[in-house]
């Protein structure tokens, strides 16, 4: 299917297809549980941390498709850039399956948080889900960012991209030619937001994500990464912090 079909209109046209399909998927799905342990720690060496880390995500961000958090998203993300920066990272976790940013965007207000230097999100898969528009989308993530910078002292925010949405093996066609097209979609409008900030940034999936090898990264419900597929997304994400960490004031310290 040719993706110049503007979305409005496949939308319309293949509405009855979608709907079912939408439905068989939910009926069908492996729900898989959040990933377990701590949502806060420490990794690395020093009593000073060289980083103070905020993760705010969805599923992925809590670590769905892994057994712990040692194997998840903050785990490896954690570990990569104590590795990287030779000390301590801190972190803290907030993520929850089924959060859109407006959820995660409430939970943020209401959560306990602890100082932090840098905020990476891990959302947008819901916002597709739910047909957010990229306007809103956008909106969304500004006010996260913003928040996080008053409650917590973030100086840096990265944003993560929505996952290639039309490659995850959970989802049929055409409902996953659409799914991917709005993810891109928003990751576009995000892009094209912050190509002049310095304070924000988006960091694309994994190049393997996106390739024939993408279902070996996967969990078994074919919807979430895999303990592998957790550990690509944070060395890619740690590549681009230790390039941007350089350049950034810490306003918290």
């Amino acid at each position: 299917m040719s993706s110049s079909l503007p979305l409005a209109a496949a939308k319309i046209a293949l509405a009855p297809a979608l709907l079912w399909q939408g439905r068989q998927v939910r009926r069908r799905a492996l729900r898989l549980p959040e990933a377990a342990g701590a949502r806060a720690g420490s990794v690395g060496e020093g009593s000073e941390p060289a980083l103070r880390l905020l993760i705010v995500g969805d599923s992925s961000g809590a670590g769905v498709g892994a057994a712990h958090q040692d194997e998840a998203l903050a785990g490896h993300l954690s570990r990569a850039l104590a590795d990287r920066l030779g000390g301590s990272v801190h972190w803290q976790l907030l993520a929850t399956t089924g959060h859109s940013s407006a959820d995660a965007l409430q939970a943020l207000q209401a959560a306990e948080l602890a100082p932090a230097d840098v905020l990476v999100t891990a959302l947008g898969v819901n916002d597709v889900v739910g047909q957010v528009s990229p306007r809103r989308w956008l909106e969304l993530l500004a006010r996260i960012d913003a928040l996080a910078r008053q409650r917590a002292g973030v100086s840096y925010t990265l944003h993560s991209a929505v996952p290639p949405m039309h490659l995850f093996p959970l989802l049929p066609q055409p409902l996953r030619w659409l799914l991917g097209a709005q993810a891109a979609q928003l990751n576009r409008s995000l892009a094209a937001a912050l190509q002049d900030r310095s304070d924000r940034g988006l960091q694309a999936m994994p190049p393997l994500m996106g390739a024939g090898s993408a279902a070996a990264l996967m969990a078994e419900d074919g919807f979430h990464p895999g303990p592998a597929g957790y550990q690509l997304w944070a060395e890619t994400l740690t590549e681009r912090l230790a390039r941007e960490l350089p350049q950034i004031t810490f306003s918290s310290r």
